[in-house]
């Protein structure tokens, strides 16, 4: 088990999420006495009788929601048994962008719906993204469980629902928790509570402790190095008049010494001389590590490149299909001419055809499109001027993501997973 887990909020407009977030960074002691204390003192201000947890996260909350770009904002806790890194993302259907963001990197994701309302549109909207992200775990928190007059049978409704709709989704049984909630008053949020006889499963914070959970999401290992190179390092100070390193982030795989290597797109072949860190040289350098490589021979190697694994190395493509949820306001048809970056590499790309919409709503899929508004989530065809080094998103998340970009404003216009990630969904279901 992960003593790490990485993890995201999602939900609707009014749906107790920032009481949630606030609750669990009081639960678990993560905020500082003088925060408590302002909080308490402008809960009285308000006429309420408890501290406003709210309040902890919507000042950040109201600040974020004044851009346009893609903007989450992390909250860190921690128990005696794991350590968290929570996304924290608003509910406002225009901001599904920072929902798609903060999932992104998640290895389980909390989705909030209010017991009152049930499973609505954007919780299925929610889903489904969640779905084509590929995020592993997925807990249901019906919240605001004590405002209703049969918690019971309101409880039993909502998750039926939507076990239906994660099974369509195509998430196992035992890969979705659901649990009733009053974050306000902390019923299942930190312990188990009396006043929900009907369920007999663990705490929010008890499954978020306890749930399995793989540290390399889409096997990072499996497919061998995918190191995309960020920077040249090239001193040429008397101390190094000759040196010349590689610097950027293990994408995939594992590197070592003596290993060998292809640059891709070039195709030049070479073995790894050096693994550099500011604290020294390393034997190896697993995914996540921030290294500096050096190889064995003189070659050409520029930002945006690869370095990969010499076996079994992918081939460069420039032309693919994608699945990509539109964020932008302005809807995108086919011939848009938009910049692409994956990894370090931004180059021009063009869209060909809308091959299909999907309905979240209904998993159903609409073809040929006209267009993809706002929030769609398609499969599109791309073309791009300089070949890019992909993995499909299924194999690996981190090589086989990538974003669209405005050219003339710099804008994000859309979150892009290459290949064709609706096969997960049972569509026309």
């Amino acid at each position: 088990m992960s003593d790490l887990l990485r993890l995201a909020t999602a939900g609707s407009v009014d749906d107790g999420k920032s009481t949630l977030v606030g609750r669990l960074l009081y639960d678990t002691k993560s905020v500082l006495a003088d925060q408590i204390d302002a909080v308490t003192r402008a809960s009285v201000d308000k006429g309420l009788s408890t501290p406003d947890l709210s309040l902890l996260v919507d000042g950040l909350r109201a600040e974020r929601e004044q851009g346009i770009t893609i903007d989450v904002a992390y909250r860190y806790f921690a128990t005696p048994k794991r350590s968290f890194v929570l996304a924290d993302t608003p509910g406002h259907v225009q901001y599904t962008r920072n929902t798609v963001s903060g999932a992104s990197t998640a290895q389980l994701v909390i989705l909030l719906v209010d017991a009152r309302k049930g499973v609505i549109e954007q919780t299925r909207r929610h889903a489904a993204v969640m779905a084509l992200l590929g995020v592993p775990k997925l807990v249901l928190a019906v919240n605001k469980i004590d405002l209703v007059d049969d918690p019971a049978g309101v409880y039993a409704k909502i998750t039926a629902e939507f076990s239906e709709l994660t099974a369509k989704l195509g998430w196992a049984p035992e890969d979705v928790q659901e649990i009733p909630v009053s974050a306000l008053h902390g019923d299942n949020v930190a312990s188990r509570s009396e006043n929900t006889p009907y369920y007999d499963g663990p705490s929010l914070i008890e499954h978020l402790e306890s749930v399995p959970v793989d540290a390399d999401v889409h096997g990072r290992h499996e497919i061998g190095l995918r190191f995309p190179v960020q920077y040249v390092i090239r001193p040429r100070t008397a101390e190094y008049p000759d040196y010349r390193g590689y610097a950027g982030q293990v994408a995939a795989g594992l590197v070592s010494k003596g290993d060998e290597v292809v640059v891709l797109p070039s195709g030049t072949r070479t073995t790894v001389e050096r693994i550099d860190t500011p604290n020294g040289e390393l034997a190896s350098a697993q995914p996540g590590r921030s290294v500096t490589l050096v190889l064995a021979d003189d070659v050409d190697v520029s930002r945006g490149d690869v370095i990969a694994a010499a076996v079994g190395a992918p081939e460069p493509i420039d032309a693919f299909d994608a699945t990509v949820c539109w964020l932008g306001d302005k809807p995108l048809r086919a011939g848009a001419r938009l910049l692409l970056k994956h990894g370090t590499r931004t180059t021009q790309a063009i869209v060909g055809a809308l091959i299909e919409r999907f309905d979240e709503q209904h998993l159903a899929a609409d073809p040929d499109p006209e267009s993809l508004s706002l929030n769609d989530i398609g499969r599109i065809s791309v073309r791009v001027a300089d070949p890019i080094v992909a993995d499909d998103y299924s194999v690996n998340r981190h090589t086989g993501s990538f974003l669209l970009i405005d050219p003339a404003g710099g804008n994000t216009l859309a979150a892009g997973l290459v290949g064709d990630a609706l096969t997960a969904v049972e569509v026309g279901a």
